[in-house]
């Protein structure tokens, strides 16, 4: 039994007898606003066409492309159901808004066979997350609700201020320290970051420190300047714990779409990337880019924010969104 298959009932609206998982929940709420708007974009596909011709298939590409799942999967999804529809002998818009979930959830399921979502924080000593990212994505407000939740499971976190650059980002960082009750190791604003990055990694490993998550500037004067800097903080860590980072998270803000993968590409191209952050996709009709981005850029997504409580950071978990993405969406055939 395929992907598809196991979960399809979920995604018709039926829930089990015992009680959902809020986990399911959040995801579910995260994702309304996405889900609401590719029902409506899927509706208006149909309504405009009676038949499934050619032109049917370029205004399906459009569509997709509109609802963030990128161009690439745009295209493989319309090329894949050209044919499966010439199988299935498929005419009813139904069978036809079926088919293309199907390709979606089978598509998005294959291109992360071997992706690894969870954080790899490590059995022993200490794990170093580097937190990149342009400003304004919601960086360090998920480092500061990360920091709640490892504290909540009992490790010992530190948190490092190197973010320099703007005093409103250490202050900031101070403050959800303060919220999440674990020590912030800061420098003066406009000081040196690896400066602070080296006086945090020697005081994680006095203090023993479980979990080290540093914040780093989003904007220097150009994209050059702000690659050097991240360099030098890698080589500043690498000193200290020569296998560390051990996450490299990049933040996106999941309410900018495809400028999300704009940033996501140029970030990946000079930086070691290890896994993505996605904030704010409760607050999106975008959710589609998760596609987009497993899809076209092969960074698994380990974190998501669906919603604006200190406890609404999760572990990304592929099934629970793709459930909440489409759930309900399936016709009856």
């Amino acid at each position: 039994m395929g992907f598809f298959d196991k979960i399809k009932r979920a995604f018709t609206g039926e829930t089990p007898e015992e009680t959902v998982d809020t986990v399911q929940e959040k995801y579910d709420k995260g994702l309304e606003k996405t889900r609401k708007t590719f029902g409506e974009r899927m509706n208006e596909l149909f309504a405009n066409f009676r038949t499934v011709d050619e032109d049917f298939f370029e205004e399906l590409e459009e569509t997709l492309i509109g609802a963030d799942v990128g161009f690439d999967t745009a295209i493989r999804i319309s090329e894949s159901l050209r044919q499966e529809v010439k199988l299935r002998n498929a005419k009813k818009p139904a069978e036809v808004q079926n088919a293309i979930i199907e390709k979606l959830v089978n598509l998005y399921e294959e291109e992360g066979m071997d992706e690894v979502n969870e954080l790899a924080i490590q059995p022993d000593g200490l794990t170093v997350m580097l937190f990149v990212g342009v400003n304004g994505v919601g960086k360090t407000t998920s480092i500061g609700k990360l920091a709640h939740q490892l504290k909540q499971e009992g490790k010992k976190v530190m948190l490092a201020a190197a973010d320099t650059f703007r005093a409103g980002a250490i202050d900031q960082l101070v403050v959800w320290g303060e919220r999440a009750g674990v020590e912030v190791v800061r420098g003066n604003a406009g000081g040196d970051p690896a400066a602070v990055v080296f006086d945090a990694m020697r005081r994680a490993k006095e203090e023993q420190v479980d979990v080290l998550l540093i914040d780093t500037a989003g904007r220097l004067q150009n994209k050059v300047n702000l690659m050097n800097e991240l360099e030098k903080i890698q080589r500043i860590i690498q000193r200290e714990e020569p296998a560390a980072p051990h996450e490299v998270l990049l933040v996106l803000d999941a309410t900018t779409g495809q400028n999300a993968m704009v940033q996501a590409k140029q970030f990946k191209e000079t930086t070691n990337v290890t896994g993505l952050v996605l904030s704010k996709l409760d607050g999106t009709a975008k959710g589609g880019i998760v596609l987009a981005i497993r899809n076209e850029l092969h960074l698994p997504v380990k974190l998501v924010g669906l919603g604006e409580g200190i406890d609404d950071l999760e572990p990304f978990n592929p099934n629970e969104f793709v459930i909440g993405l489409f759930r309900g969406l399936l016709k009856e055939e």
